[in-house]
C-alpha cells in the first residue's frame, strides 16, 4: 500500500510539474506573440510616418485660377489646367476633395501636388475647399451641438494622434460640398474652357473620399435633406481613395480619433444623422465607383472600404475595389509613389 501511495504521490507531482511546464510554455508563447505584435505595430507606425513624410515633402502648387462658390473664405475652388493639352479635344475634369478628417488645420493646399500630378496626366482639375473644424451649430429642434474634443493628427488623418480640433462642421461641410458641385459646371466653363464638365470624375482621399461618395449619392438622401437632388449627379464616376465610407465600422476602429462621430455632432446626434451622411447607407448610386485602398493602411484600414463594397454588392451594385499590396494611407496622393499612378489610371478608365 505504501508503494502504491508513493506511486500516486509521484504521479501527482509529475502531473503538477507537467501542468506547470505547460503553463510556463503557454505564457512564454503568449509573451513572444505580444512582443511580435508590438514589433509589428511599431513597424507599421514607422512605415506610415515615412509614407506621410514623403507625401508632404512636395511643395504646394499654385492654381491657374481660383473662383468662389460662396461668400465664406473657404468656399473656393482652385482650377488647374491640363499640361500640354490637345487644343482640338476637350479635357476630362477631375474634382478633388481633400482629406484631413474634416478638421480645420488641414486645407486643400496639402493635396495640390496630387492635383498637379493629374494635370500632367492630361486632366483638368478642380480642387475644392470646404468648411471644416471647430464651430458648433444648432442641432435639429434648436438644441446646440456640444463641442466635441478629440485627437487630431500631426498630419492629415495620421494614426498617431494627440489632442486637437473637432472633425467637421455640421451642416456646413456638406452644405459646401453640395454647393461646390452644383456650381462647378458654370464655374469651369469660365475658369477652364478647355475642360469638359460632361466628363467629370470626383475623387477624394480619406475624409475627402467620404465626401466624394456622398456627393455622388445625393439623389438617395432622405427627401427632407437640404442636399437632396431628384436626379443623380452628372458624373462619369467616383474614385474614392482610402475613404471613410462606413461610419459605424470607422467608429469601431477609432478611425482618426472618432472623427465620424465628431462630424455628426457627437453621441447624441450620431445615429439620427447617419442616414444623411453615411455613404454605406446611400446605395446603390447607379454611378460607376471604384475604391482604391492600401492593404497596410493603419489610418483608414481596409475593413472600412470592404464594408462599403460588400454593402454595394448586397444592394445590387458592383463597386470596384483595388487593393494595393505594401501600400498605406498616404502613397495614394503622393506623386512620388507608384500607387499614385494607379490612382490616375483608375480615374482615366472612368473619365475618357
Amino acid at each position: 500500500m505504501q508503494d502504491d501511495a508513493a506511486s500516486r504521490d509521484g504521479g501527482d507531482a509529475a502531473a503538477q510539474h507537467g501542468a506547470g511546464a505547460q503553463r510556463d510554455g503557454a505564457a512564454e508563447r503568449d509573451g513572444a506573440a505580444e512582443r511580435e505584435s508590438a514589433a509589428e505595430r511599431e513597424a507599421a507606425v514607422a512605415r506610415d510616418a515615412a509614407e506621410e513624410a514623403s507625401a508632404f515633402s512636395h511643395p504646394a502648387v499654385d492654381p491657374d485660377v481660383t473662383m468662389a462658390y460662396g461668400d465664406h473664405p473657404d468656399q473656393v475652388i482652385d482650377f488647374y489646367a491640363p499640361r500640354d493639352p490637345d487644343p482640338a479635344v476637350l479635357t476630362p475634369l477631375v474634382v478633388v476633395l481633400h482629406g484631413g478628417a474634416w478638421r480645420a488645420p488641414y486645407d486643400r493646399r496639402h493635396i495640390t501636388p496630387f492635383a498637379d500630378f493629374l494635370t500632367r496626366r492630361g486632366f483638368a482639375v478642380a480642387n475644392v475647399e470646404y468648411r471644416r473644424g471647430e464651430a458648433t451649430h444648432p442641432a435639429p429642434g434648436g438644441a446646440a451641438i456640444p463641442a466635441q474634443g478629440g485627437p487630431a493628427a500631426p498630419g492629415p488623418d495620421s494614426a498617431a494622434s494627440s489632442g486637437g480640433p473637432v472633425a467637421g462642421r455640421w451642416p456646413d461641410t456638406l452644405d459646401d460640398v453640395a454647393a461646390a458641385l452644383d456650381a462647378l459646371p458654370a464655374l469651369v466653363r469660365e475658369a477652364l474652357p478647355q475642360a469638359d464638365p460632361r466628363r467629370m470624375v470626383v475623387t477624394g482621399h480619406s475624409a475627402g473620399g467620404h465626401l466624394a461618395l456622398w456627393a455622388a449619392a445625393r439623389h438617395l438622401l432622405p427627401a427632407d435633406a437640404p442636399w437632396y437632388t431628384e436626379r443623380p449627379a452628372p458624373l462619369r464616376g467616383v474614385v474614392a481613395l482610402a475613404p471613410i465610407a462606413d461610419f459605424q465600422v470607422a467608429e469601431k476602429l477609432d478611425v482618426c480619433g472618432g472623427a465620424s462621430r465628431q462630424f455628426l455632432g457627437g453621441e447624441a446626434t450620431f445615429a439620427e444623422r447617419l442616414p444623411y451622411a453615411d455613404p454605406v447607407r446611400l446605395l446603390p448610386t447607379g454611378i460607376a465607383t471604384t475604391l482604391v485602398q492600401g492593404r497596410t493602411d493603419i489610418v483608414v484600414p481596409q475593413a472600412v472600404a470592404e464594408s462599403y463594397a460588400d454593402a454595394a454588392a448586397k444592394a445590387g451594385e458592383v463597386v470596384g475595389l483595388t487593393l494595393l499590396e505594401d501600400v498605406g494611407h498616404f502613397p495614394l496622393i503622393d506623386p512620388a509613389a507608384d500607387a499614385c499612378a494607379v490612382v490616375a489610371e483608375e480615374i482615366a478608365q472612368l473619365a475618357w
